[in-house]
């Protein structure tokens, strides 16, 4: 049995957590893997700002450097900003995903342009760092926002008859002004929207949080993982002093 963890990157109660666990229900997976899903012990309320890039790192990084000897088989982040990806590479073995660039990736693998359709403007520069970091800004046809707050504990519970119909029609301009072939959701935030915009679009729509699931399924029966070439070790780790910061961090905001 392959154990994979899913670092959830914000603090959440436990009936937050299972509205990120619901996202297994969206993918077919074989009966020998298994998800826990944890939260961050320390994050930034969203991300908007470099601050909060910074915190979203350091948050998800510590969540994850004792994955490996935890006894997981692979990571998966939950969040498009792919936050903590690189770091984590970096000091385990493991496979560590993230859904932003394989949402693009994938994408580019049933289109030639995609579109990305979030809750508000502010997430634009996740995407525009993960194009430009990829190369692949030409392949981007838009990327449009319905302007509304986002809540990242709640989710789009109980907004559903007001949030998917802005969202659809948000992702038929991109298909129908913009051009794309494919729909990426812009956040896992966002996954309760997926099967109704995909029961009204013409075109693939892409759920990211799934997406890495059934990721980590693949590499790990390909026996691959992350290349140390790319992602070197650190010549001096200093996880405990991160715990230690951690810690204090939890503590004052308790």
């Amino acid at each position: 049995m392959s154990k994979v963890l899913v670092i959830v990157p914000f603090p959440m109660s436990e009936e937050n957590l299972e509205q990120r666990r619901d996202q297994l229900k969206a993918v077919k997976l074989g009966p020998d893997i298994d998800f826990d899903f944890q939260a961050v012990r320390v994050a930034p309320k969203n991300y908007v700002s470099q601050y909060d890039m910074v915190l979203a790192d350091v948050g998800i990084m510590e969540s994850g450097l004792t994955a490996q000897d935890q006894g997981y088989d692979a990571v998966c982040i939950d969040t498009m900003s792919d936050s903590g990806v690189a770091a984590l590479r970096s000091v385990l073995d493991i496979p560590v995903i993230g859904p932003g660039r394989a949402s693009m990736l994938t994408a580019l693998m049933l289109g030639e342009r995609f579109s990305i359709i979030s809750m508000w403007r502010h997430w634009d520069h996740l995407y525009a760092k993960t194009l430009k970091d990829l190369k692949l800004t030409q392949h981007c046809a838009s990327i449009r926002s319905i302007d509304v707050d986002p809540d990242n504990q709640g989710l789009l519970g109980g907004k559903e008859e007001d949030i998917f119909p802005l969202l659809a029609d948000a992702a038929m301009q991109c298909i129908d002004e913009d051009n794309a072939d494919v729909i990426l959701l812009g956040s896992t935030t966002m996954h309760q929207a997926h099967t109704y915009l995909a029961e009204h679009l013409n075109v693939p729509v892409i759920n990211p949080g799934p997406l890495t699931y059934k990721l980590a399924e693949t590499v790990l029966g390909l026996g691959l993982t992350h290349s140390r070439h790319a992602y070197p070790s650190p010549p001096a780790p200093k996880d405990e002093v991160l715990k230690a910061m951690l810690d204090a961090a939890e503590k004052f905001e308790h």
